[in-house]
């Protein structure tokens, strides 16, 4: 959307199969871009092998039977480059799915700086897709895009050039430490760093943490703390890298519910809540007799009160706060065996599906793009599917 927005680039990728009796068998890549407007942006052979990134494909490839074709074009360009040269374009991408993934490849924009070494030479002069494993599909120079059909490997490139091309992120990462490119992209997944030789701090520091964990009394916090202060002064990773990797969000997030669960536990609002709840569930007779709604109706509000506290309390708070609550309830039940009720609030104060208030759901909300809604359209049937499991096994087993 943004390439189409800015730069009015609309291309798709596709993956196109090459019958031996293809025309196009035994041409280069030069050959069929130049005049369909297309870029290959890798290949898979019928040994099985792959071509793709720097020192791979060229302009200079030759196509060869019975291989597969990942192209970037328009819609109406492949439509016209299967045509003439008798080609099947797949319904979807198949064979190149894990390498031209979107956590893998992209579009990107880059920048020539007046300092690079690129000015004066063309795409095609410094072969820019073997060598530095980007395809060109735009070229934006005084407020006007060119695209494939204004040649755009051939124009001269000068200061201040704006491309967008297609390339593997390993590769854009490596662009950015390359003076002839100012990399404009930034929100892509980066490979991390490998560093074998600090294996053996990075073990050591872990099972740091892992001891204080399992054999002291040190809180959980103060034990991992202790492991990730270790790997910082190690150089087992820098302070910028794990000041990058913290979801800001999910800390203010965590840090707003703490003084709202307690809010809602030391004002009396959750025990008031509860009561209420309890008080609907049974009817006082005249005699002073207490009777209470069936065992399973009972037991399914419990739940439900236990899964709405546990959204804005921890589930520790909740637990707490419940158990005693349940166990009163069920001493009051013909038959009733309060442990049930109590481990039923242990249970269901786990059921933190619907929005992402747990620590587990806050801290995966961040990478994976999530918003509130998307918790709530998957969240909600976790939710309903954790009580109609629940309730009937807890009556069921117990």
């Amino acid at each position: 959307e943004y390439f189409q927005n800015i730069y009015g680039i609309s291309y798709s990728m596709y993956e196109v199969e090459v019958a031996a009796d293809s025309s196009v068998v035994g041409m280069s890549l030069d050959d069929i871009e130049a005049t369909s407007k297309v870029r290959v942006i890798a290949a898979k052979l019928e040994n099985g092998n792959t071509l793709i990134g720097p020192k791979a494909v060229s302009r200079d490839t030759k196509i060869e039977a019975n291989s597969t074709l990942a192209i970037l074009a328009s819609a109406e360009s492949i439509e016209n480059f299967a045509t003439g040269f008798h080609l099947k374009v797949s319904d979807s991408i198949e064979k190149f799915s894990d390498l031209l993934s979107t956590n893998e490849s992209g579009m990107a924009e880059i920048v020539i700086p007046p300092n690079s070494t690129l000015i004066g030479k063309s795409a095609r002069d410094v072969w820019m897709r073997k060598t530095f494993g980007i395809a060109m599909v735009g070229l934006h120079r005084d407020g006007k895009t060119m695209q494939e059909d204004d040649g755009i490997r051939d124009i001269v490139l000068k200061s201040g050039d704006a491309i967008v091309v297609q390339t593997n992120w390993e590769d854009l990462d490596r662009l950015q430490k390359n003076k002839d490119f100012i990399v404009v992209t930034a929100d892509y997944p980066r490979k991390e760093e490998s560093r074998p030789d600090k294996l053996k701090w990075a073990s050591i520091f872990f099972g740091l943490a892992l001891f204080l964990v399992l054999f002291t009394d040190i809180r959980l916090s103060i034990a991992l703390l202790t492991g990730a202060l270790g790997m910082i002064l190690s150089g087992v990773i820098k302070i910028e890298e794990a000041y990058r990797a913290v979801s800001w969000k999910t800390v203010f997030l965590l840090a707003s519910l703490i003084p709202l669960g307690m809010v809602v536990g030391d004002s009396g609002t959750a025990a008031w809540i509860a009561k209420e709840v309890v008080s609907m569930l049974s009817t006082v007779a005249v005699d002073g007799t207490v009777s209470y709604a069936p065992e399973w109706l009972i037991l399914l509000s419990i739940a439900i009160l236990a899964t709405i506290f546990t959204l804005v309390m921890s589930n520790i708070g909740a637990t707490i706060l419940l158990v005693p609550i349940a166990i009163s309830i069920a001493t009051q039940i013909d038959g009733a065996n309060p442990a049930v009720y109590a481990l039923l609030v242990a249970l269901a104060t786990s059921n933190s599906f619907l929005i992402p208030t747990h620590q587990v759901n806050a801290l995966i909300m961040g990478p994976g793009g999530y918003k509130v809604a998307d918790f709530m359209k998957a969240g909600g049937i976790m939710t309903v599917l954790f009580l109609a499991v629940l309730i009937p096994m807890m009556l069921l087993i117990y």
